[in-house]
């Protein structure tokens, strides 16, 4: 069996740069990834998300924003520790959810382990507090970094689906600092 990906893009589109998952997987309707990669944008539906971890990938490849503290625009690759299978106790908490609980969420609920997750994070310039009005669309910086993000998953995909555990060092050329 040829191996499965899910590339998935978290984010609220509604809250600027939080947008970068979503417009990562838009821009990648012009330039598709080959076939055995599941590209899906999952905005803020993050029980969806958590439900379709548990669909038998081999690895996800999730796209967010994530401020690290590093210069707007930069681009990073992450493989996060991923949560054990939840025994006992009632699930994780289910609004307002990040990658981490989502994660955490798909193991209390699948009895398979999780795909390897890796996450491709473009740190925000823009993000607003939750006291702030909606701020639709993406700063110069992140939109920016919105095609280095395509062309390192053209390079980090191809080479997850010859080898699920390998792993690959995309370029993420162009980013800042």
């Amino acid at each position: 069996m040829s191996a499965r990906l899910l590339v998935a893009g978290v984010g609220n589109i509604f809250l600027a740069d939080d947008a970068f998952g979503p417009e990562v997987i838009r821009a990648l309707e012009g330039r598709p990834l080959p076939p055995g990669a599941r590209v899906r944008d999952f905005g803020i539906r993050g029980m969806d998300l958590a439900y379709e971890l548990l669909g038998g990938y081999d690895t996800a490849v999730l796209v967010d924003a994530c401020a690290r503290g590093h210069r707007p625009g930069t681009l990073s690759l992450i493989e996060p520790e991923l949560p054990d299978r939840a025994t006992g106790g009632p699930p994780p908490e289910a609004h307002g959810m990040d990658p981490a609980k989502v994660l955490a969420l798909a193991a209390h609920l699948g009895d398979e382990p999780l795909p390897r997750v890796l996450v491709l994070a473009c740190e925000p310039e823009v993000l607003p507090n939750g006291d702030e009005d909606i701020a639709p669309g993406v700063s110069a910086t992140v939109r920016d970094a919105v095609q280095r993000a395509v062309t390192a998953l053209h390079t980090l995909v191809p080479a997850l689906l010859a080898d699920p555990t390998a792993t690959p060092t995309p370029s993420l050329s162009g980013m800042p600092g």
